[in-house]
């Protein structure tokens, strides 16, 4: 098995307090806990987060991207990891890969949370199912999404809802570099993992329409509506999207809440309240759309800032303040893993600003906190918040 090539490394901000409170960085640079090929000979995974238990802890000094688990994660807890695939080499031969594994009937994993039916080789995962709900972010190149019922070719910015779906994840053409927030999830009919209820999945208003210059956030949810088979539930924007008249161009996009953890095995979760925290105990994934703060800068006092706090559904969130570094600093009890998907975008902190580009991932640890975008161009960020406790 190759054991040199080429890995991405994944730059990880890490934010914490210093000894009067206020909010500062941790840790940034390069995720410690990065594995070559061990995941298979061309693929790579890079630790970013591990935690045990819901609410996650807000305060501590052990650096959790660091922690070894058991794939999938613990039971009532998770992890976040970025997986780097490079594609299938030119003159594949199947009979030489070290990775290749038969179709074979569904069998369980040493963890007894996740199961697979064979399918693998050096640019596909193979066919695996885990006791869990994922957010799989694409954040460079592209990735095959194959379901029992049929492939969707996912591209940077495009984010997939797991919903302990049986699916395989393939690179034929290009390599790719992928982000997943994996979450423990409640099986209530054992390793079958089947949908509950019926809510009805949430399309957009129809008379809605975004910001100009503002991206449709791409949904994919799949979950197995029968035994052994999964299923496309929903593909297209994120239909529930808040907007900032006072920031042209700004744009909030939800695209999944947990409300407790395990999590629930279920169709929609959109119609859950819209907050900027998670439910207790929870988790929420949203896409924002930040425009260049040179688009708004001088007209957004006290009045815009709890306007907007207010649509989001979280006036307890703002920390403004006219003598605050930015006008949209915001506190919340949450750890919040933030993914630069395009653009570039500094986090400001109550004692430093760090400039973040495309690739980057930030952990916030319920710190006082703004985005700043300096550039000319707005960025894009996808978010997944957890609930958080000292």
């Amino acid at each position: 098995m190759s054991t040199d090539l080429p890995m991405t490394p994944i730059r990880r901000v890490v934010t914490g307090t210093d000894g009067q409170g206020r909010s500062k960085v941790v840790w940034d640079g390069p995720a410690p806990n990065a594995n070559n090929a061990a995941l298979a000979s061309r693929t790579h995974n890079t630790n970013i987060w591990v935690w045990d238990r819901a609410p996650l802890p807000l305060s501590g000094t052990d650096d959790e991207g660091d922690t070894p688990y058991e794939f999938p994660g613990a039971p009532g807890g998770g992890h976040v990891r970025v997986v780097e695939t490079l594609e299938r080499q030119e003159g594949y031969d199947r009979a030489s890969d070290p990775d290749f594994h038969e179709d074979h009937v569904p069998t369980p994993r040493p963890s007894g949370r996740s199961w697979d039916r064979g399918g693998k080789n050096s640019y596909s995962s193979g066919m695996h199912k885990t006791q869990s709900v994922d957010f799989g972010i694409v954040l460079a190149g592209e990735r095959e999404l194959i379901l029992d019922d049929q492939t969707l070719l996912m591209k940077p910015g495009d984010i997939a809802i797991q919903v302990g779906a049986w699916h395989n994840w393939s690179s034929p053409r290009l390599g790719c570099v992928m982000a997943f927030d994996m979450i423990d999830a409640e099986f209530v009919d054992g390793p079958q993992g089947l949908v509950q209820g019926g809510d009805p999945v949430v399309a957009p208003p129809a008379d809605f329409q975004l910001p100009e210059g503002v991206k449709p956030a791409r949904r994919i949810v799949t979950a197995d509506r029968e035994p052994g088979r999964s299923s496309l539930i929903a593909d297209g924007p994120a239909p529930d999207v808040r907007v900032d008249p006072a920031r042209p161009g700004f744009a909030s996009a939800r695209l999944w809440v947990i409300d407790r953890i395990p999590a629930k095995i279920v169709l929609e979760t959109l119609h859950l309240p819209h907050t900027i925290e998670p439910p207790k105990g929870g988790a929420v994934c949203r896409v924002v759309t930040y425009p260049p703060d040179a688009n708004w800068d001088g007209d957004v006092g006290a009045d815009e800032v709890a306007a907007f706090f207010d649509t989001m559904g979280s006036p307890g969130a703002s920390t403004y303040s006219p003598e605050a570094p930015h006008p949209y600093m915001q506190k919340t009890d949450t750890v919040d893993f933030c993914f630069i998907l395009e653009g570039a975008i500094d986090l400001v902190l109550d004692t430093e600003s760090v400039a973040l580009k495309t690739g980057d991932i930030v952990v916030q640890r319920g710190t006082n906190h703004a985005w700043s975008n300096r550039s000319t161009v707005s960025c894009i960020m996808a978010v997944a918040s957890h609930d958080g406790t000292y």
